[in-house]
């Protein structure tokens, strides 16, 4: 057994950030104790701590108190951000004892919480991935309304040139995933090397990045990040056309789509998409795949929104499988790297010739 089981935000206003989370994508905040966190809900001496969660998933939001907070060391390396993902594990004792003994650095030794047990292991850069062995498992199963979350459907890590095989050799021998498909993305203005990770139980899917180009989106990620780093989190919902009507109308921002894309998706003639579908999917500006050789009604919906910080480093997706479709959108990476880089134009990082 390993899922996600929460994720861990390093913010300069936890309670800023947990209106955010409330206004913007429905969340609800949370008065929970059964977050295994150095700190704890609420204030300790040095961190404060918000707890929110929408359907299925659940963050915690961690600000500095003192200089002497784990948040504050954080913040002074790098943007605001994931600082950890937490894997829930059938028995923490044994995967601790097998991560060490493999060479993983372990920065909490198992330890007793409420209503569970864990601990804590270094992953790659700064990122730590929290081991939970839960006894109660509680309310922490259950789901909302029918368009909350029902769960992360993919994490993806970035990291420095040259680092992929590293990363992936280090997901292997620490936490037994196995590599998937592997994608090499390139445009006219820069590319991408990207190797899927995937649990053994296929409840984790852990796509990693290393950049192709000087000025690749990757790359300017890892230099505004100050290093590597998750770049997004992916969250499922069975609809996606009406949350995202929703989020809009609560004023999030998303990546825009030209309008050509949803041209040649009309044109897409196996999409198995009504006339009404395919317009409120335009009006949204979602993108959609359908993969070759797959079942019948399999579409892949997906959107992304603008980085949610001040910089230009982490930010949501939000996905829609149905018909169990598979895959991260392959066929929708050209369109979202051409938006992607038409923001990186208007900041500067990449010339707009």
């Amino acid at each position: 057994m390993l899922q996600i089981d929460h994720v861990h935000f390093y913010v300069e206003d936890a309670q800023a950030w947990r209106d955010w989370f409330v206004k913007y994508l429905g969340f609800q905040a949370v008065v929970s104790p059964i977050f295994p966190t150095p700190v704890h809900q609420g204030k300790s001496f040095h961190t404060y701590t918000e707890v929110v969660k929408n359907g299925n998933v659940h963050f915690l939001l961690s600000s500095a108190l003192l200089p002497t907070s784990p948040v504050a060391e954080f913040l002074r390396l790098h943007p605001p951000g994931v600082a950890d993902v937490a894997f829930a594990v059938a028995d923490v004792a044994a995967v601790t004892a097998k991560a060490a003994a493999n060479g993983a650095k372990i920065l909490q030794p198992v330890q007793d919480g409420v209503s569970c047990k864990y601990s804590k292991i270094a992953a790659w850069g700064r990122l730590t991935h929290t081991l939970v062995e839960r006894t109660i498992i509680g309310s922490q199963l259950q789901l909302g309304i029918d368009d909350s979350f029902t769960a992360i459907d993919h994490v993806v890590l970035n990291v420095a040139v040259g680092d992929l095989a590293g990363a992936v050799s280090w997901y292997q021998s620490i936490l037994d995933f196995q590599p998937q498909q592997s994608f090499k993305i390139q445009t006219d203005r820069s590319g991408l090397h990207s190797q899927v990770m995937i649990s053994p139980n296929g409840k984790v899917q852990l796509p990693i990045n290393e950049p192709a180009s000087a000025n690749s989106q990757i790359q300017e990620f890892l230099e505004v990040n100050r290093g590597p780093g998750v770049q997004h989190i992916a969250l499922r919902t069975p609809n996606l056309i009406s949350a995202i009507a929703r989020f809009r109308t609560a004023g999030l921002s998303f990546l825009s789509v030209p309008n050509s894309y949803y041209t040649q998706l009309q044109q897409r003639l196996e999409l198995p998409l009504s006339s009404p579908e395919l317009q409120a999917i335009a009006q949204q500006q979602i993108l959609v795949d359908c993969q070759k050789d797959a079942p019948l009604g399999a579409l892949l919906l997906q959107i992304f929104t603008q980085p949610i910080f001040n910089e230009p480093t982490f930010f949501f997706e939000f996905i829609e499988r149905r018909s169990q479709a598979a895959g991260f959108g392959e066929g929708n990476f050209r369109a979202l790297f051409e938006a992607i880089e038409s923001e990186q134009v208007k900041r500067g990082f990449v010339s707009g010739h």
